[in-house]
Parts: structure tokens; C-alpha cells; sequence
């Protein structure tokens, strides 16, 4: 066996998907941190300059009769799907003295690859099995702590034990129904809910649970919480999917679903929105059902007009119980999730 590992003083961040850009850009205009002297390796950034606003949160928690490690972290940028906590490189001399340079650390590792895929695969198959497959919804994502590395050239890699997300590479990536669903927009609530179970402990909407949907039009979310059994209160100007209309767990009317005081609704145990606003407006909505009582649970899709003001975006993570995240599934948007005991 021949390896070496090298400790390195920085972090790493990992976009999504076609988001390095406007990782760049949050560093900059939300932390105030120009990145000079910067490595990218693929969607996977490296610095040696340190954003002070992160702050490593370890976690032992019981599952059963297993303690788990959890490795989270406050303040991490919304773009960066996935941080390095602790990272350091690897040289190597062969596949095999790969993977037992990172089982020295930990069992469970998962490969971000931009490059040389076939050999990181190799090492992959060389560890213990973690499912990297696509997902069916709903499933619960675990909750023990898993590392992440990237090969950079053939005998280098870049790995760390400790990230701030427990899937692999920080994705979800669904199975997708091509048929059913009228839009896509179904795969953010999926995304959401799983997340919202996550973070929170909080139990899927199921069979009796009473949803409200503002802006519902065409019905993605709709026919997600419909297939698990759930009573929606659909409002938009426009109907839904002709299969939504017909749907006797679906009561729609054409309305502003702003313009509806929840002392009109009554009491809902998930309130959602996906609707196409300004954050202040949407803020304003979300303080209104919450302060009213008459709802618990909140998914919202806050979406981004132009130049992101990160002032405003911070009044939706002050909200006690609340998180603000960005989804594989997302776009230019963020989504904020509400969720109480």
C-alpha cells in the first residue's frame, strides 16, 4: 500500500449544477469574500480563504441502538450543494490505495466526478456500498455523516470525512414520472417534503391532512400531495390540469390566494406556495399565516427578482423553526421550510 495525505487549510465547495456562477457571486455580495487564488476543479471550488460566517455544528444523535455522527454546519453559501469541512489531498499510487486511504477515515464516501470517471468509479466499487442510485419518493435520508472526495488527476484526490449533508454529494435526484404530473415543479415539493422530514422530524402530509396550495396552476404540487392522500384547497387565477379538476381531494377556486386572510380558510396543516412574487410580498404572506396560528407547516419558493437582497433573505431564516435552502430542483430561486411541533 502506498498513499500520503496532505492536510489543506481551506474548504471546499461544491455547486449545483450549473450554479458555480452564482456560488461565486454569493461569496461575493452576500459575505463580502473575493476568492483569488481560487482551484476549480469541475463544479467544485477550493479556497484557502475562509468564510467566518461558517460554523461547524458536530452531532451525535441515536438512531435505534446506533449512535451517528452528523457533521452540519451554519452558513454555508445556499449555491454549495455539498462542503468540505475538513478536506485534504490524497496521492496515491493505485485504485486500491485510494479507497483504503479513505476507509482510514470513514466508512461512507461518495465520488463528485468532473473528469477521469471511470477511475473514480473503479474506487468507488472499492468501498462500502452507498446507494448512489436515483430515488423513488418518499424515502428519508439518512442521517449519518457522509464524506466526499474528487479525483483531480490520476493518483490525486480531493476528500473530506466531514461535509454538511448527509446525501451523497448533497443530491437528491429523483426517478422521474414523465407521464403523469402536468410540470415538473412536482419534483421541488417532493424535494421539499423529504427535506422538511429531514430537518425537522415532521411526517409527510398523508391521508386527512388539509393542504393549501396558493398559486396552484398547473397542479404539480397539487398531484404530489393528492398521491399521498392529502385534501388540497387549490387557488389560482387559471384551473388546474383537467385531471386535477376532476380529482375529489382537489377543491379549487379561481382567486389571488394572496388576497385570502387565513381567519376566512380556517385552520390547514401545510400551507404551500410556489407562486411568482416579490420576497416581500411573500414574506409579508408567510408572516401572516404563521402569526395567525391556523398553520404549522410552510414550504414556499421564494423567487429571486434580479440582484438577490440578502438582508431580506436572512428575515426568512429568522423565522424560529425555519430553514432557507436550495433544492437540486431549484432554479434562480430559494425555498423556505416552516415547520412546528
Amino acid at each position: 500500500m502506498s498513499f500520503s495525505i496532505e492536510k489543506l487549510n481551506g474548504t471546499a465547495y461544491l455547486s449545483f449544477p450549473e450554479m458555480k456562477d452564482l456560488l461565486i457571486s454569493e461569496f461575493d455580495t452576500r459575505f463580502g469574500i473575493n476568492l483569488k487564488g481560487r482551484e476549480d476543479f469541475g463544479d467544485l471550488i477550493y479556497s484557502e480563504t475562509e468564510c467566518e460566517n461558517i460554523t461547524p455544528v458536530t452531532e451525535t444523535i441515536t438512531d435505534g441502538n446506533e449512535k451517528i455522527i452528523r457533521y452540519e454546519a451554519e452558513g454555508i453559501p445556499y449555491w454549495c450543494r455539498c462542503a468540505m469541512l475538513d478536506p485534504v489531498k490524497i496521492h496515491f499510487d493505485s485504485i486500491g490505495d485510494a479507497a483504503q486511504a479513505l476507509k482510514q477515515f470513514q466508512r461512507s464516501w461518495a465520488p463528485y466526478q468532473y473528469t477521469l470517471f471511470r477511475r473514480a468509479s473503479l474506487v468507488q466499487e472499492k468501498l462500502p456500498y452507498v446507494n448512489l442510485k436515483n430515488r423513488d419518493f418518499p424515502f428519508s435520508i439518512p442521517h449519518s455523516a457522509i464524506g466526499l472526495y474528487t479525483m483531480t488527476d490520476e493518483h490525486t484526490m480531493i476528500a473530506s470525512p466531514k461535509t454538511n449533508s448527509c446525501l451523497p454529494a448533497g443530491t437528491i435526484i429523483w426517478n422521474e414520472d414523465h407521464t403523469n404530473p402536468p410540470s415538473r415543479a412536482y419534483l421541488k415539493i417532493q424535494e421539499s417534503l423529504v427535506l422538511a422530514n429531514h430537518f425537522f422530524g415532521t411526517p409527510l402530509p398523508q391521508k386527512g391532512s388539509r393542504c393549501f396550495e396558493a398559486g396552484a396552476c398547473p397542479g404539480g404540487w397539487t398531484w404530489v400531495l393528492a398521491n399521498l392522500g392529502s385534501e388540497i384547497f387549490a387557488v389560482d387565477r387559471a384551473e388546474l390540469a383537467p385531471s386535477l379538476m376532476k380529482n375529489p381531494l382537489v377543491t379549487f377556486r379561481a382567486h389571488d390566494a394572496f388576497t385570502l386572510k387565513p381567519a376566512e380558510l380556517g385552520p390547514f396543516d401545510w400551507v404551500f406556495s410556489d407562486v411568482i412574487c416579490y420576497p416581500e410580498r411573500l414574506l409579508e404572506w408567510i408572516q401572516t399565516w404563521l402569526s395567525s396560528g391556523l398553520t404549522k407547516n410552510m414550504i414556499c419558493t421564494i423567487k429571486m427578482q434580479g440582484a438577490i437582497d440578502w438582508n431580506l433573505v436572512s428575515k426568512f431564516e429568522e423565522i424560529p423553526r425555519s430553514k432557507v435552502v436550495h433544492l437540486n430542483y431549484n432554479k434562480h430561486e430559494l425555498t423556505f421550510i416552516h415547520c412546528e411541533p
